[in-house]
């Protein structure tokens, strides 16, 4: 077994497909899938099997999946010992949020103690930020819910993790700016019955969002992406439901309208494990974001 391989084994196992893994290796498709092929080679047994949905890991890549990272942990322990260097505090982000919201966690860590590094690591899958956090993948990480539980929005809690709102994260409904809605006082889920609804990959907390007030009624059309959202709803091939900050300046400047359909906000959380909470840096991290959101 080769690290590298391990390291495929891993990403295909959180992101379930080759090309999600291959995209956040930034490796070709075709090189993730030959570095599974040798891994298995070399043990084998197979640790996927290929479905028409992705790939599902057997009963021996669940045996291996715990193999995995405690062998790449060791391997970047010594890394770091042999060049001196402390372990940087890993922050998981939904990828909309590692842009808005990370820059302020980091500068604030920094004045508090620059001796704590932080590594940011986005990703497009709340689910899989939550089992990497579980699993010691990642230390912490910032995701979007609502409720008054962990997974409210319809993810599995974990019972390993433990969380704290930082801030209200407002949603909003937003078409293009010469929509037929526009002006409307208020707006009916009857009114939307024809609109195309602009969605991101599934599972995304936004779509759950919509889920839940719009129902199943609007026809789904899948963006990939806030960005690819936003403008696709600037050029009327949709509507979009997404967090106010994400379509601000759209709004400023007049390429977006807010359609008057009222939404619930979401929460923005901090997750961690439960059994970290004595980690100087974990701490200073979860210090980091109060002082953030105002708390203390």
């Amino acid at each position: 077994m080769e690290l590298r391989q391990l390291r495929t084994f891993e990403a295909v196992v959180r992101h379930r497909t080759v090309t999600e893994a291959a995209a956040v290796l930034d490796l070709a498709p075709s090189t993730v899938s030959e570095h599974i092929r040798a891994l298995e080679r070399s043990l084998g047994v197979p640790v996927f099997e290929r479905t028409a949905r992705g790939m599902r890991v057997t009963p021996a890549g669940e045996v291996l999946r715990g193999w995995a990272r405690r062998l790449l942990e060791q391997a970047d322990q010594a890394r770091r010992e042999v060049a001196g260097a402390g372990r940087a505090l890993r922050l998981g982000a939904l990828e909309t949020i590692a842009a808005s919201h990370a820059p302020g966690v980091l500068s604030r860590i920094a004045a508090r103690d620059p001796r704590v590094a932080v590594e940011v690591r986005p990703s497009r899958s709340r689910d899989a930020l939550m089992e990497d956090v579980a699993a010691g993948v990642l230390d912490a990480a910032l995701v979007l819910d609502t409720g008054e539980e962990l997974g409210d929005l319809g993810f599995a809690p974990l019972s390993a993790l433990a969380f704290a709102d930082v801030e209200p994260m407002p949603l909003v409904l937003v078409a293009a700016a010469d929509h037929p809605l526009r002006d409307a006082d208020e707006v009916t889920l009857e009114d939307l019955r024809d609109e195309r609804l602009l969605t991101n990959v599934p599972n995304c907390s936004f779509l759950l969002a919509a889920d839940r007030v719009l129902g199943g009624a609007l026809r789904r059309v899948r963006a990939e992406g806030v960005p690819v959202m936003r403008a696709w709803a600037e050029q009327g091939l949709g509507i979009a439901l997404l967090p106010e900050f994400a379509v601000a300046q759209s709004l400023q400047a007049g390429t977006l309208t807010r359609l008057a359909f009222p939404v619930p906000p979401l929460q923005l959380r901090l997750i961690w494990g439960a059994d970290q909470e004595t980690r100087a840096d974990v701490r200073e991290l979860l210090y980091a974001v109060a002082a953030g959101s105002g708390r203390r």
